[in-house]
């Protein structure tokens, strides 16, 4: 199964009572494997999770670590980019040169990586002195 239709399909599971934006995405691991998520919505808005974190998390549930590429879909004008925290989670578990792509239902979409996502990313190499002391 291709990431598009990963994510397209997972899309339609979200739960986006309130904003009726929903957001599908689909990673494939270094190991191959595809992991997908749906934005989850909650009444207090801010306690919500991101379709991308969704797919991080399953990927990590399923004992993998390394995200190869990833795929981002909604219904939006022009392809939705994945929020500020979910970018600091893709460059967790994703080399500066992944690629992710981000699509609407029209089949606009943009591509560009991680790099370009979150230049000058907090990495674990800022916290290389931490247990120093």
């Amino acid at each position: 199964m291709s990431l598009l239709k990963a994510a397209t399909a997972v899309r339609e599971n979200a739960y986006a009572p309130y904003s009726r934006f929903k957001v599908g995405a689909a990673l494939r691991s270094t190991a191959g494997n595809i992991y997908v998520g749906a934005n989850v919505e909650n009444v207090a808005y801010p306690e919500g999770t991101c379709a991308e974190a969704g797919a991080i998390a399953a990927m990590c549930a399923g004992g993998e670590y390394q995200i190869a590429e990833l795929l981002v879909i909604s219904d939006s004008p022009m392809p939705v980019t994945p929020c500020g925290g979910c970018r600091q989670k893709i460059a967790e578990f994703a080399g500066p040169d992944v690629v992710v792509t981000m699509v609407n239902l029209e089949g606009k979409t943009s591509v560009v990586t991680v790099a370009d996502l979150l230049p000058g990313s907090f990495s674990a190499a800022h916290m290389a002195n931490v247990n120093d002391a």
